[in-house]
């Protein structure tokens, strides 16, 4: 994939600000899955941990895209 400029109504969008996006919807289903067992419960600090799920997430996003 080239890491081109994305024609989004008329508006030019990089693809990486796509990427966070759609990171962030995975991010979301992942902390509701997690969520709906209490597993949030045996982590020092959620929003750390959840900040660091959607890290990896986008960054496995953007290595299979980059490919």
């Amino acid at each position: 994939m080239r890491f081109t400029e994305i024609n989004l109504f008329g508006v030019y969008v990089a693809p990486m600000s796509l990427m966070m996006v759609a990171a962030w919807v995975v991010t979301i289903g992942l902390r509701r899955f997690v969520s709906r067992f209490g597993l949030l419960r045996y982590v020092w600090h959620p929003s750390l941990f959840m900040f660091a799920v959607y890290m990896i997430v986008l960054s496995s996003m953007v290595l299979i895209a980059a490919r």
